[in-house]
């Protein structure tokens, strides 16, 4: 048998960050990948999603156009072209991913990998042979799920839209408006479908800061986008050539639904014979893991989204993230073979939501800050961003900082607007480093830009 220090299950973000930092340090890595290289994210999740948006974006910057002074004409869109362009870009970061793994020294097996006798160390099935490796590393990520309902068939999920080919809708239902559900629904609705966001709570984006969410709502009401919130489905049901939704409001229809519901992918687990090893999973088969990511069958590991932190006091929905995923399969390497004992600071995790407009978070929202017991004083700002204003267009920029009274750090940072996740992942660093609000007063700002604001804000919120 062959014989390696790790084997990866899984080509995804996590997996290959993990492979290739171990490999770096010597180790005789091997990973496992059936399908394409690169994961969710690189296949049928950020990549293409953030293609699609840029696609977005140029479309709305043609109603700015003409407010300085552009004669934009007659412009026709290619919808066709922009998904054969899509796919060429992922064909191309599969490509780079193959060559870094073999750069590294990794062995690549291009088929489904499955563990079949217990260890260390452990013997792996893959591609109609047997290895043996000291430890394994599982990192297959999730997938999208579909709730149990009448005419459900009919329905989609976010890969089909960022990996399929299709014409552009003319009516858009999405259900959910969580991470996906918004950003789907701003995409298309700058692309000119119509779209109906369709949720059961309040307001979109459970989980992110309460100011936050009231201004993502109504910014998503001024690109167009039709919100009907409390509302739950029922059932569906084909209409001719479109689709019919019944629910709890009345009944609406539409030629594609986009299913976005639920706050976690389902793991990919089932069928790697970890039940048959005892390894411990959640209900849905996410893998239990200690601070070391290893599970409770020593030498069988797990990072990214397939993974569970809870038994040590981390709220792994919060971090189901491809940055998340990399950064805790290269600590996870560090960790084995470098000994270098490296965490990753969940508490400042940045987010991004691209939305029309984007949304953009690091560290605590005022209610998790309260919840915690802590005295916070808030400082909020609200205005309408320059690029706006000779188009005479409406648009609103939302930023927060949320400040602990009795040691003046910053707990959290929040914004809304264009340019949010550029602007956030740079103060994530400064939270990471514990900056306090002293630090924000005493830096200066770029002027003229959105970012300088964050350092402005001298009135606390009454």
């Amino acid at each position: 048998m062959a014989e390696y220090d790790l084997f990866v299950i899984g080509g995804g973000s996590g997996g290959i960050a993990c492979a290739r930092r171990a490999a770096s340090y010597g180790a005789r890595v091997a990973l496992a990948e059936a399908g394409r290289l690169g994961g969710t994210c690189v296949v049928r999740g950020c990549v293409p999603k953030k293609l699609t948006w840029f696609a977005a974006q140029l479309r709305r910057a043609l109603f700015l156009a003409p407010g300085y002074g552009w004669r934009t004409g007659e412009i026709g869109f290619d919808f066709a072209a922009l998904l054969s362009a899509r796919d060429r870009e992922v064909a191309r970061l599969q490509g780079v991913y193959r060559r870094l793994l073999r750069e590294a020294g990794v062995h690549l097996y291009e088929a489904r990998a499955r563990i079949v006798a217990g260890g260390p160390p452990h013997v792996v099935e893959v591609a109609g042979e047997r290895v043996r490796a000291r430890r394994v590393v599982v990192a297959v990520g999730g997938r999208p799920s579909l709730p149990d309902l009448p005419g459900i068939e009919h329905a989609v999920t976010s890969d089909w839209v960022f990996e399929g080919h299709y014409p552009l809708p003319r009516e858009l239902a999405v259900v959910g408006a969580g991470y996906i559900g918004v950003e789907v629904a701003s995409i298309f609705r700058a692309l000119g479908s119509r779209v109906r966001l369709v949720y059961r709570r309040e307001l979109p984006l459970r989980g992110f800061d309460l100011e936050l969410r009231k201004e993502l709502a109504s910014a998503l009401e001024r690109e167009g986008v039709d919100l009907l919130p409390g509302t739950r489905i029922e059932r569906l049901e084909r209409a001719g050539q479109r689709l019919r939704l019944v629910t709890s409001m009345g009944e609406l229809e539409a030629d594609l639904v986009v299913y976005a519901t639920g706050r976690h992918p389902v793991p990919n687990t089932r069928g790697l014979g970890l039940e048959e090893l005892g390894v411990r999973m959640n209900r849905e088969g996410a893998i239990y893991v200690d601070i070391g990511y290893e599970s409770n069958v020593p030498g069988i590991h797990a990072v990214g989204d397939c993974s569970d932190h809870a038994g040590h006091g981390l709220d792994a929905s919060q971090h189901d993230l491809t940055p998340v995923a990399i950064a805790e399969g290269r600590a996870l390497a560090e960790r084995l073979f470098h000994d270098n004992p490296e965490l990753v600071a969940y508490e400042t995790v940045p987010t991004a939501v691209f939305g029309i407009p984007q949304v953009a978070s690091v560290g605590y929202s005022e209610e998790r800050a309260r919840e915690l017991g802590l005295d916070v004083v808030v400082f909020t700002t609200a205005f309408r961003p320059m690029l706006y204003t000779l188009p005479d267009l409406p648009a609103r920029t939302f930023m927060k900082l949320v400040v602990d009274r009795a040691s003046d750090r910053v707990l959290g940072c929040h914004m809304i607007g264009d340019d949010a996740a550029e602007i956030v992942q740079g103060l994530a660093v400064a939270l990471t480093a514990g900056a306090k609000k002293a630090d924000f007063d005493a830096t200066v700002g770029i002027h003229p830009t959105a970012a300088e604001e964050f350092v402005t804000m001298y009135k606390p919120r009454v």
